[in-house]
């Protein structure tokens, strides 16, 4: 497993990051693995070397804390051998206040998280979201206040405009705040809108990116027709996906990327997470993983290099897409 630094940060972290949305409680959406489905995805990721896990506290309401805690303490060589990192915005009851980015929420959610882990400290706290219903100075001095206290290490940010990001890096610069050092942004072959005001800001300012569905939800995964639902449950029950893909002009990127794999002799899959990886903003997409060829895919994929002219070959088909993932 190859390493790098987070950003400009001393931590190192794997070429590939496990993320765990899929594993927790199939009572919150039937695709999810259950505690003893996920333990084979988190042994083989440790056995690789993947040191880098992403959850969220909305996930599986807070069951996929809860388990990924309990496999760090199953296979891990010790809890400082591990990078965590989780996220807090959505909602985790009916509470009105159990939401958002006040700072009443994000010091209730670090404690919430916390517990669940069962470690004593996040290295990497993510806010999910935007949140256009609290001051950014209210939730920029929360996060501070939780990276002082020694509970956080690090702090991230996730999908929104460029120019709230760049509010909110510069309110803390000049208030001496603990600064996001990541972007947890929707970036893929098929959608790059990325490419266009985030992604420059991020590398102006040495911050990484950890991609979320670098694969499109399976649409870079095998040839297909564009609107073709998949086989799997997920693909059956996840109406995000269709609002975020299955565009009719998506199939040309699908079909370059095909060509692409077939010449090489390669899945797809190792070629689009190839593609990411080979941006030097990216410093480890987050893969979804519940069949255990899916997190080959991801490990193979690191060992991969692609010529300019292959870049040029996936990359020539994109049209421009509205903004999507923000919600």
């Amino acid at each position: 497993m190859d390493y790098r630094p987070l950003g400009q940060t001393g931590l190192q972290v794997s070429r590939v990051a496990l993320g765990c949305m899929s594993y927790g409680d199939p009572g919150w959406r039937p695709w999810v693995l259950d505690d003893a489905a996920s333990q084979p995805f988190f042994r083989r990721a440790f056995e690789a070397g993947v040191n880098f896990f992403d959850t969220a506290d909305m996930y599986s309401m807070g069951h996929s804390e809860a388990v990924l805690g309990r496999a760090v303490k199953r296979y891990a060589s010790g809890r400082d051998a591990v990078v965590i990192a989780t996220k807090v915005y959505f909602p985790m009851s009916s509470d009105p206040n159990d939401r958002g980015l006040s700072r009443k929420h994000i010091l209730a959610g670090v404690d919430a998280s916390l517990r669940r882990l069962g470690t004593d400290y996040i290295d990497l706290y993510q806010i999910h979201r935007y949140d256009y219903g609290t001051p950014i100075e209210e939730t920029l001095e929360a996060l501070d206040s939780v990276v002082r206290a020694g509970k956080v290490r690090y702090l991230g940010a996730s999908s929104m405009f460029a120019w709230q990001f760049a509010t909110m890096l510069a309110l803390q610069a000049a208030r001496g705040y603990a600064s996001f050092v990541t972007m947890q942004n929707h970036y893929n072959l098929i959608y790059r809108e990325e490419e266009r005001e985030m992604i420059p800001l991020c590398r102006d300012r040495g911050i990484a990116l950890l991609p979320w569905s670098p694969l499109a939800r399976g649409m870079l995964t095998r040839p297909r027709s564009a609107k073709a639902a998949g086989d799997t449950e997920r693909a059956r029950t996840d109406d995000i996906s269709d609002r975020l893909y299955h565009r009719p002009d998506d199939q040309a990127v699908i079909d370059a990327l095909a060509a692409l794999a077939a010449r090489r002799g390669v899945p797809m899959a190792q070629l689009g997470l190839a593609w990411l990886m080979s941006k030097a903003a990216v410093a480890a997409p987050l893969i979804g993983a519940t069949k255990m060829p899916q997190l080959e895919d991801a490990l193979a994929a690191t060992a991969l290099r692609l010529e300019a002219d292959e870049i040029a070959a996936l990359e020539s088909p994109y049209q421009p897409h509205g903004i999507a993932g923000h919600d």
